[in-house]
């Protein structure tokens, strides 16, 4: 199995009091809250972080969100860049750039191949469907975002594949008459592709394109879920059964010397569900588009914000996010098999993304809980399953 360190560069110094009166944390926020000092000091904490993760083998993830306290990773190939540049050992995985507000996907397929050059080939793309706040700060239609999305994977697939000339792009979202970058991706044909999602279609989708599914947050019940639509849907289509390779679990995870200090310290963490989540109804639940026909109505009912299983999260304990499967914490062994009890619920996964840093939990804290995962929790966790003759389609739009 494989570890991801996951870091959110949260902004967890607005008073209290502003983000009581706030009705969104994200988007709408004024940025008079953030000092750029403050924020300069957490980009070479975290970036110090991933270099210590390189030092001892654990895989980095860089993430991307907008306007908000919930991050200040606002541009991920930029920060894939640096890391690129600056380790030398580990793979990268982007999680991810928003495909479905971005307006040009050969851009963002430009920005891949740069990085993966830059890192000599050790970069993955993860693909995220966005939404919400998102939308709005990123001054995009959330109306059909879902097909953006998959349209734009395969624009980026083409563009990181075509070596021979100018090819062009006509589909329903995107058209593009020359694509033709310079440099291409460093791996051939092209980096691994991951997508975060949750919810069945999206992952039998992935699942008959061979991308590796990342459920982020979800706990067993609904990775498994999806899970099992992703194997389900392979079978049906005559494809290789997927090994465990193919699937990624991610959870807020923090690793002490006892489990007194792993739940002192992991607790800290659930400052991401807790405060900054919050978002305004015309943001998320009542955003154009936000939800399906069939279940809008019931969710424009709902008393919260948002309408969507985050919505169950705010307020959470964290004996409650343990029991969920969306909290890790304790001494070595404790994570150990808290980590395998979710493997055997959920039927295994190769990839296991820790968020380890989060609200006030300092950078100090993150490199203990850093080592300790890598060096009493890792080696004993078990070796991934392969999957056999994987082939992903092409692009059905390309010229």
């Amino acid at each position: 199995m494989q570890a991801w360190y996951h870091c959110e560069n949260v902004y967890p110094f607005v008073p209290q009091e502003v983000l009581d009166r706030a009705e969104s944390v994200r988007a709408s926020l004024p940025n008079r809250y953030c000092d750029p000092k403050i924020a300069a000091d957490l980009f070479h904490e975290c970036l110090d972080e991933h270099l210590l993760c390189d030092d001892l083998g654990v895989n980095i993830v860089s993430i991307e969100h907008h306007s908000g306290i919930n991050s200040l990773y606002g541009a991920s190939t930029m920060i894939l860049g640096i890391i690129a540049r600056q380790t030398k050992n580990v793979r990268i995985l982007s999680l991810g750039t928003l495909v479905s507000v971005r307006p040009d996907p050969v851009r963002i397929a430009e920005e891949y191949a740069t990085a993966d050059v830059l890192s000599r080939g050790r970069l993955e793309i993860g693909f995220v469907k966005s939404g919400d706040s998102e939308m709005v700060s990123g001054n995009a239609n959330p109306v059909g975002y879902v097909d953006r999305f998959w349209e734009a994977m395969d624009v980026i697939k083409l563009a990181l594949t075509s070596h021979d000339g100018p090819v062009s792009y006509e589909g329903k979202h995107f058209t593009h008459r020359h694509i033709n970058i310079w440099p291409g991706a460093y791996q051939r044909p092209h980096p691994r592709f991951w997508a975060a999602t949750g919810d069945p279609e999206t992952s039998a989708e992935l699942g008959r394109r061979g991308y590796i599914n990342a459920l982020v947050l979800r706990g067993p019940e609904a990775s498994k879920r999806a899970f099992d639509s992703y194997r389900k849907a392979r079978q049906d289509a005559g494809l290789s059964a997927p090994g465990s390779d193919k699937f990624a679990y991610a959870a807020l995870c923090y690793v002490g010397d006892t489990d007194e200090e792993g739940l002192q310290v992991g607790s800290k963490l659930l400052w991401f569900l807790n405060t900054s989540l919050k978002q305004s109804p015309q943001m998320s639940k009542f955003l154009p588009g936000r939800n399906s026909p069939e279940m809008a109505p019931n969710i424009w009912r709902t008393t919260g914000a948002r309408g969507r299983p985050a919505d169950q999260l705010i307020g959470i304990t964290a004996e409650r996010a343990i029991e969920r499967g969306i909290l890790v914490a304790g001494n070595p062994d404790t994570v150990y098999r808290q980590i395998m009890d979710i493997y055997d619920q959920v039927g295994g996964f190769a990839h296991f993304i820790f968020v380890g840093r989060s609200g006030f939990l300092t950078h100090e804290e993150a490199n203990k809980g850093i080592r300790l995962m890598a060096k009493e929790v890792l080696p004993r966790l078990p070796a991934a399953t392969v999957t056999l003759n994987d082939v992903a389609p092409v692009p059905a739009a390309a010229q």
